[in-house]
């Protein structure tokens, strides 16, 4: 398989750009191109566009765009994930594997356990780390259209939000129900925190018109848990 990488910029078959600085320093610099090499490049907008290293200067470099390649590898459902947010790499692996199994979009979210709370200045740094590994998986997966990571919201805010028919919670000690049934293209899917939803917060979003998914007799990590829900998602749809 070619080196992937994303670039913001709009690309044209047989048009020549410069490649971006975070793009030229992971494939010049660190993997060492050399003139005349190929790779995968994709802006996010659909598809994916063959290219070739034309010139190699010592702080930039250009390439010559040769094909496209329309396919975006993702699932033929839209999943929104809100996230309650925790700290460390827990949250880095969440967003890493809820985009590798083709989430459509992240919303991150503050609950009554959440065990982080971004602030001001250093919000957007962490937006940013968290968009970056997003875009990261995407490259690594195949996956040609980037999940927009967007900036954390309570709870109760999001419940408020216009969100797609169908909306599961990860709830356990439930009753199970058959979500093949249930499911449609379109999903809302609510994760807590480490500790858990509270009750309150369960039946504020029942309230909201979620349902309540028991995917098994353990109790899953916050981290865990969209990787699980999505595989599943993915294996019903």
């Amino acid at each position: 398989m070619s080196n992937r990488f994303f670039i913001e910029a709009s690309l044209t078959v047989g048009q020549s750009i410069e490649l971006t600085e975070v793009v030229f320093h992971h494939w010049v610099r660190v993997l060492r191109a050399k003139l005349n090499d190929q790779a995968i490049l994709f802006n996010g907008q659909g598809g994916e566009y063959l290219v070739e290293l034309t010139e190699i200067n010592k702080k930039n470099a250009s390439i010559q765009i040769l094909s496209f390649e329309p396919a975006n590898r993702t699932p033929n459902f839209q999943v929104v994930l809100g996230q309650v947010m925790s700290k460390g790499d827990r949250m880095d692996y969440a967003i890493q594997k809820a985009t590798e199994l083709g989430v459509h979009k992240i919303q991150l979210l503050t609950s009554e356990r959440c065990e982080m709370r971004l602030k001001y200045d250093r919000d957007q740094k962490k937006i940013d780390h968290w968009q970056a590994i997003a875009i990261a998986a995407c490259e690594q997966s195949g996956l040609n259209i980037v999940p927009e990571v967007l900036a954390p919201i309570s709870l109760q805010e999001w419940l408020s939000h216009s969100l797609p028919a169908t909306k599961l919670v990860l709830a356990p000690d439930t009753d199970a129900f058959d979500i093949a049934k249930q499911a449609t293209p379109d999903l809302a899917l609510l994760i807590g925190p480490e500790g858990g939803l509270s009750q309150d917060e369960i039946a504020q979003a029942n309230a909201a018109g979620f349902k309540n998914w028991c995917i098994g007799e353990r109790v899953l990590r916050t981290e865990t848990a969209p990787v699980v829900a999505l595989a599943i998602l993915n294996y019903i749809l």
